[in-house]
């Protein structure tokens, strides 16, 4: 019998959405070293602000940035609890995969 795996969080499910434009990998590289400002994410990464709020809010709302303000500037760093939710999330797929590839029924 084969388990059934149960539909994921709806977190998990935003979480991978967020993962899935490379600006925003690009936002998570950057914050893996230090917190930074908009400012700077804007240098490093080239882009208008406007165009970094709208990566910046999608990865809020997936938990998987956090910001703070200080004074007029905003500083975000990684929220590395839900990342540890994503990382468990694919992790429970190794219980239910074989090490080995699975036979076709022709070999």
């Amino acid at each position: 019998m084969v388990e059934a795996i149960s539909s994921p969080p709806e977190l998990v499910v935003t979480g991978f959405h967020a993962l899935s434009e490379p600006l925003r990998v690009k936002v998570i590289e950057l914050l893996r070293e230090n917190e930074l400002c908009v400012c700077d994410l804007c240098d490093q990464l080239k882009v208008a602000q406007s165009k970094l709020s709208f990566h910046l809010k999608t990865l809020k709302e997936a938990n998987l940035v956090r910001s703070r303000q200080e004074g007029r500037w905003i500083y975000y760093s990684l929220n590395l609890p839900q990342f540890a939710v994503l990382e468990q999330y694919l992790s429970e797929f190794r219980r239910f995969s074989p090490i080995a590839p699975a036979r076709s029924c022709c070999d």
